[in-house]
């Protein structure tokens, strides 16, 4: 009688071992990924992108290799730590519990539930100046539709008297950030100083300490590198990261924690835009205050064209990513400076230059005399010693911009050739830091040429718009008859100049 059921012979038996071997490994590797996938991800903010594949999603920060900083030895001399490169810090609890409040909606939705179709979103940088940050605040409050936008203001370090004044802000939906890879938040490592970092001119032969000297032969300085790593940090989160801005393509107004706002400022940030499309389409930028800050324009009948300044500099995503399409010539330049990096590393190689549009008289005005991170030094007061410059004459609280105007062209002056900085951004760390706050919200091909980007790989939005086509030729009057302007000429006295209403204006461009 035949037998009922299955049967295996030797090779049989050992093909179905083989199967269900494979079987278990492959339940194995899943229940593996499944329990990594259940990690908490604000444990694991970044720690390298270089070397390694990262992706930032919509919302979070998710790290593919889980390489931390502490299995290298950080030494930027250290050719086998691959010297020094890649590596951004391990997230402390502070950090963590940012990058969270990040993720916050605006404030004050209540109070203003709809932005307008048009607004153009206005990022205050600041770090630890509160008197300053007060002023500034009170500025902004008397603004002229300021009601319609989105303030984002992006703190460099974590201060309670800072984030007191934010909190009070009830004029417009308001949006804190901070910088999470700060080195204020790092008081004894990288990006902070940490105890083996070299100090001043300090030889790290002699002690065995860790650095890179810059051009000049001084180690790093937090309080003046963070300037660079917030400024690029923010352009990165706000352009790229934010859920409130990364699907923004028009223009955004940025301005520091020392520059008063004039009442007529957003209505002419709205004006320039429109009037850069037909008076000057190779600019890159509008501003709403000259590039010398100690001018409070020139009250000329006319729209200014001249070097992109860094007071009220307003432009859109196409800038954007032509600037972060220079990451590397901006992260490599040996200057502490994020202006004059732009001015002398990045600006030059584009084809018009770094001009930007302006009126003949500031909305915005530089009132300090310290820099960004001083001025709150121990025992010594903040130097708000220049309180005359915040007094505005009521010729300065309505829109006075013309589109009739015709545009006197003011050359740029920049640096010599071959000028390489002011130093004080020698070490490899910090460049390496801010070339991974490039790629921070971008996939990117880790072999591909930083500088490259834009063209040949690092993802851009595909609906992002051209810059407009250079104009055949900008108007340059050399010689333009004011409207009554005093002998002090253009640092002197201010005049009545048309006004037109800000919408009318607006309109008549569409």
């Amino acid at each position: 009688m035949q037998k009922s059921g299955f049967s295996f012979s030797g090779c049989s038996r050992r093909r179905f071992l083989v199967l269900m071997l494979f079987q278990l490994i492959a339940m194995c590797l899943v229940w593996t990924v499944l329990q990594h996938l259940s990690t908490d991800i604000s444990e694991w903010l970044p720690r390298s992108l270089s070397g390694q594949e990262w992706e930032l999603n919509e919302e979070i920060l998710t790290k593919r290799a889980k390489l931390p900083f502490s299995e290298s030895s950080g030494d930027p001399n250290d050719a086998k730590a691959g010297g020094g490169l890649g590596f951004i810090p391990f997230s402390n609890e502070l950090s963590r519990s940012l990058h969270l409040k990040n993720q916050e909606p605006p404030r004050n939705r209540d109070l203003f539930p709809e932005l307008a179709a048009d607004h153009v979103p206005i990022v205050l940088y600041v770090h630890n100046r509160p008197q300053y940050l007060q002023v500034v605040v009170d500025s902004l409050a008397k603004v002229k539709d300021i009601e319609k936008t989105l303030l984002i203001v992006s703190h460099d370090g974590y201060f309670p008297a800072m984030n007191a004044i934010v909190d009070n802000i009830k004029f417009c939906q308001v949006k804190p950030i901070y910088a999470i890879f700060s080195p204020h938040l790092f008081q004894d490592s990288f990006p902070g100083l940490g105890p083996d970092d070299c100090r001043g001119a300090e030889d790290h032969a002699e002690r065995g300490c860790v650095g890179n000297p810059d051009q000049y032969g001084n180690h790093r300085a937090v309080r003046i590198i963070s300037l660079k790593h917030h400024w690029w940090w923010m352009m990165n989160t706000v352009w790229d990261g934010l859920a409130e801005t990364r699907n923004h393509d028009g223009n955004i107004l940025f301005i520091e924690e020392d520059h008063v706002i004039l009442p007529d400022a957003y209505c002419a940030i709205q004006m320039l835009i429109k009037l850069k499309a037909t008076k000057c389409p190779e600019c890159l930028a509008v501003n709403l205050a000259p590039v010398d800050v100690n001018s409070r324009g020139e009250n000329y009948p006319v729209l200014i064209v001249e070097k992109i300044g860094n007071v009220g500099y307003s432009f859109n995503r196409t800038v954007f990513n032509m600037i972060h399409s220079k990451s590397k010539p901006f992260c490599k330049f040996d200057d502490y400076n994020w202006d004059i990096t732009m001015w002398a590393a990045v600006f030059p190689s584009f084809p018009s230059a770094g001009y930007t549009l302006r009126g003949p008289r500031a909305s915005a005005m530089h009132f300090g005399k310290c820099g960004l991170h001083q001025g709150q030094e121990k025992g010594k007061p903040e130097c708000i010693d220049d309180y005359d410059r915040l007094k505005v004459t009521s010729d300065e609280t309505e829109p006075y911009l013309n589109e009739e105007w015709k545009v006197m062209k003011f050359p740029i002056r920049g640096y010599n050739k071959g000028f390489e900085g002011w130093g004080g951004w020698g070490d490899k760390r910090d460049q390496q830091l801010c070339l991974d706050f490039s790629i921070m919200y971008r996939r990117s091909n880790r072999n591909m040429p930083f500088e490259d980007g834009v063209q040949q790989g690092i993802l851009v939005r595909k609906h992002s718009y051209p810059l407009e086509p250079r104009a055949a030729q900008t108007s340059i009057l050399s010689s333009v008859r004011p409207l009554g302007i005093t002998k002090q000429g253009r640092h002197g006295h201010h005049v009545s100049l048309p006004s037109q209403v800000c919408s009318t204006l607006v309109a008549s461009n569409k």
